[in-house]
């Protein structure tokens, strides 16, 4: 007779591979990606190192899932911000401080998200979230081109460059600024992606 997991026995996987990966996501805010080694994660976990392998059979598994989480909660957020009421502008606005607010709450872990030296298991996920948080924005300027509010652009090319100005831009702020300067670093970022896209003063 094969062996059926009860419910309960379910619900206890589920519990510890939960307790697993929000050790690890915490080890990463703290420290990155390289913080969170197997044993780290055990300790803060309350597990023994050999159970996080029945889970996730290498730590690169174990990173990408938490890369995927984090980074989805991040996307979830921009797209909330972005589908609000307002103009076009506006939303732009909301979406790009959105992410930029979210970023310096957790300055070492924004970091190990945006650009951290990972595996290419890893990157892949971080090239996938890239596309993701472009998408949101492409389909914004096609509104915003549409009402006029932005100049005629190729809005994929746009929101492209936009993802890589808020990368790129980020990295001071996040390892070295103080909080004044990382406070007109995010007024600058925004009024500069504002007028990448053709909106007037």
């Amino acid at each position: 007779m094969a062996y059926r997991e009860t419910a309960l026995v379910r619900a206890r996987k589920d519990s510890v591979r939960h307790s697993i990966l929000e050790a690890a996501r915490s080890l990463v805010g703290q420290g990155g990606f390289r913080a969170a080694q197997m044993s780290a994660v055990a300790a803060a976990a309350g597990v023994a190192t050999g159970t996080i392998y029945r889970y996730f059979p290498t730590q690169i598994d174990l990173f990408a899932e938490v890369f995927r989480g984090n980074s989805q909660r991040e996307v979830d957020a921009m797209q909330s911000a972005a589908a609000t009421a307002g103009s076009c502008s506006q939303r732009l606005s909301l979406a790009v401080s959105t992410f930029i607010t979210r970023a310096l709450r957790n300055r070492r872990l924004a970091y190990a998200l945006i650009a951290e030296p990972v595996d290419p298991q890893v990157e892949a996920e971080r090239l996938n979230y890239r596309q993701a948080y472009a998408k949101i924005l492409e389909a914004l300027l096609e509104e915003g081109m549409v009402s006029g509010e932005f100049v005629r652009q190729d809005a994929r090319i746009t929101a492209a460059a936009l993802v890589g100005l808020l990368g790129e831009t980020m990295l001071g702020p996040l390892l070295h600024s103080t909080p004044t300067a990382r406070q007109s670093v995010a007024d600058s970022i925004i009024a500069l992606c504002l007028r990448a896209v053709g909106v007037k003063p």
